[in-house]
């Protein structure tokens, strides 16, 4: 332990010690000074903390000091009430403040208890109880308006978590200062029965047990009780204050001295206003001129120079801006921030503001936040944050969608008009012909007074915020397997060891490295697989990876532990699954260009050989579309990675199956053969 956490420690084990042990004059006079100065100190920082936060301690440091003012009050007591003698800083209060006026003193002695219970503490515990409640009430708005924030891209992760730190943080000191006003009101009433028994005891003792007559009696003890009294006062209206100012501190930028000079005097006309009033004051009554002119002229004196640093803070202002900005342009950190890539972004034309202004209505960052959940639960990867950010290079109603710099997709959206598809036939809608972005379909864009007439003929109606919502949720889904790298891996593993320790052990980093997991997860997710069953995975893997180490093999021993989940991606339980099967002849021309070396195994087959196999694929899948079915290639297990490398380029929305990646219950019907 450290000599500052032994000195904390001691500390505490004196302040009990004192209810006990009776202690010397000379040390309850010292332990009286350091008990004000304690209060002084506390109160100084409350006045100059910018944030409640910053003097997060202060709940826990209420209950210390109230502890030790209470084991003085027991000293002093005890002293008070056996020698009739509590030190000179108690005599001292008694006679020097009060005047030797025992009256005077327990006035001035109840005034300070009014002052401190009834207006400070009073007003002190409602204040904290408020805060409390209204903190606590607001805890889920300003974590969403985080999630909100990250989403949008306009905070990092780490500002996030320290965000959301922040506002738990909050809730429980709010929470805390609830109780701790209430040692502050204890206290005093504390300190109110105390001076009483003080009082009347004291003179019983003095006349019972010292013999003293009853006026000394009576005046001895209580210029020590009041004495005892107004000094143990002092420090608690000096912890009272303090706290009344720790819990309305709000909304602040700045300490509180700074704060009052800025707002209170912060606009030059009032204090010309308050000048002229002090001025009139004087003039009009009786009151001495020589009090209110001076303090008139100080106060236009004061308005006048406040008002020529109003005119120069703009410009003022305008060159530290310039200076900061030219700074952070010469700082390397500005040129390294550069380099930096989002793994997604949103960009879109100054027309299309109004989608991510909640301001204007705009959900957008709303729906961000739906579509990462949805694709989390779907894929089983934790979708980066997407950045949202308008770009004046685009066209006005113009938007595109990045994957790590690249763009991967754009459109363009009317936000006045709704985009209808056509189920097929009668086309009689009159609207702006355009694209569907996501599928590619043929729609309109339509006004509002058609639109109740194209969903009666059954056309597809989505307002622009579903259009372009679809689009980045679609874009997101076709590139997943680009967005898992081996950071993000490694987060997943941590994931399944909390809850499967020996399971992870076990798999890396030996046999399988980071890499390689990582690898084998962009696969599956490259061919629509979920990996949201990590568990499984891992545990295939785990089995497998003591054979062999190759990447194509381990993912395909995984596709078919997954065989439930992949059928049922397919065909839903008790439905009949309708695929396009390879002949025969196909699966021995693949086996038989299967080029096996240290690097992997590769199709080598011929390009013309290879070009009939795609052409023959493209009308089944061609044939098969026209019966408006799904077409899904069914193959043997030694084969299907080979023909997903051959159709991939070109079909890369076709699953290619084997038949280890089907349950045995499934039934399966043929509509087709690839044949060459």
């Amino acid at each position: 332990m450290q000599f500052k956490d032994i000195g904390v420690l001691a500390a505490v084990i004196m302040i009990v010690a004192m209810l006990v042990i009776p202690l010397p004059p000379w040390l309850l006079s010292f332990l009286i000074i350091i008990n004000i100065t304690l209060g002084l100190i506390v109160l100084l920082t409350a006045m100059n903390m910018q944030e409640a936060l910053q003097f997060s301690i202060f709940p826990s440091l209420l209950l210390l000091l109230t502890l030790f003012r209470l084991g003085l009050n027991v000293s002093t007591t005890r002293a008070i009430l056996t020698k009739g003698d509590a030190g000179g800083v108690v005599d001292t209060f008694g006679s020097f403040v009060t005047g030797g006026n025992v009256i005077v003193g327990l006035v001035v002695f109840v005034i300070l208890i009014i002052i401190q219970f009834i207006v400070i503490t009073k007003g002190a515990e409602r204040v904290s109880e408020v805060a409390a409640r209204f903190t606590l009430d607001a805890m889920p708005g300003k974590q969403m308006s985080i999630d909100a924030d990250l989403n949008a891209g306009m905070i990092s992760e780490v500002e996030a978590r320290t965000r959301r730190e922040k506002v738990s943080n909050e809730a429980d000191f709010y929470g805390a200062m609830d109780g701790a006003t209430k040692f502050v009101k204890g206290d005093a009433i504390a300190g109110i029965i105390i001076v009483i028994i003080n009082l009347l005891v004291g003179i019983i003792i003095g006349i019972v047990q010292m013999g003293l007559p009853f006026a000394e009696a009576a005046t001895k003890f209580s210029l020590l009780t009041v004495g005892d009294g107004i000094v143990s006062q002092i420090p608690a209206l000096l912890i009272s204050t303090a706290t009344g100012i720790v819990v309305t501190r709000a909304a602040s930028e700045g300490n509180l001295g700074s704060d009052i000079t800025k707002q209170l005097l912060g606009q030059p006309k009032l204090l010309y206003i308050a000048a002229a009033t002090i001025l009139l004051l004087g003039l009009a009554t009786p009151i001495n001129d020589l009090l209110t002119i001076p303090i008139a002229a100080a106060l236009a004196i004061g308005a006048y120079f406040m008002s020529q640093r109003t005119k120069e803070s703009p410009e003022e202002l305008k060159e530290i801006e310039e200076e900061t900005e030219t700074e952070e342009l010469k700082s390397p950190d500005n040129v390294i921030g550069l380099l930096n890539i989002d793994p997604i972004e949103f960009e879109f034309g100054y027309g299309l503001i109004p989608l991510v202004d909640a301001m204007q209505g705009g959900d957008l960052l709303d729906r961000v936040v739906m579509i990462r959940r949805q694709l989390a639960i779907e894929l089983g990867l934790v979708i980066p944050v997407v950045r949202i950010r308008d770009n004046i290079q685009l066209q006005p109603n113009e938007y595109r969608i990045k994957i790590k710099g690249s763009e991967m997709a754009k459109g363009e959206l009317l936000l006045d008009h709704y985009l209808a598809m056509s189920p097929g036939g009668d086309d009689s809608i009159q609207g702006i012909e355009t694209i569907e972005p996501s599928f590619g379909l043929p729609a309109k864009w339509i006004t509002e007074d058609v639109k109740e007439d194209a969903e009666i003929q059954g056309y597809t109606v989505v307002d622009p915020p579903s259009v372009v919502s679809t689009h980045l949720t679609e874009v997101i889904r076709a590139n997943a397997a680009d967005l898992i790298g081996r950071q993000e891996t490694q987060q997943l593993v941590e994931h399944v060891r909390e809850t499967y320790p020996i399971l992870v052990d076990e798999l890396t980093p030996t046999p399988l490295s980071i890499g390689e997991i990582q690898k084998v997860l962009a696969k599956l997710l490259r061919e629509h697989v979920s990996i949201r069953n990590l568990a499984m995975i891992f545990e295939t893997l785990a089995d497998y990876s003591k054979y062999t180490s190759d990447v194509d093999v381990l993912t395909e021993y995984v596709r078919q532990s997954l065989a439930r989940q992949i059928t049922g991606q397919y065909a839903a339980a008790g439905q009949t699954l309708k695929v396009l099967t390879v002949s025969g002849k196909v699966e021995k021309l693949i086996a038989d260009h299967i080029q096996q070396t240290e690097q992997g195994n590769y199709l080598t087959i011929d390009p013309s050989q290879s070009q009939e196999i795609v052409e023959t694929i493209a009308g089944e899948v061609e044939r098969v579309s026209l019966m408006d079915q799904s077409p899904v290639i069914l193959c043997s297990p030694a084969i299907r990675m080979y023909l997903r490398q051959l159709t991939e380029r070109y079909f890369p929305q076709i699953p290619v199956l084997s038949y280890n990646e089907l349950e045995a219950s499934i039934e399966v019907q043929s509509i087709g053969v690839v044949d060459c």
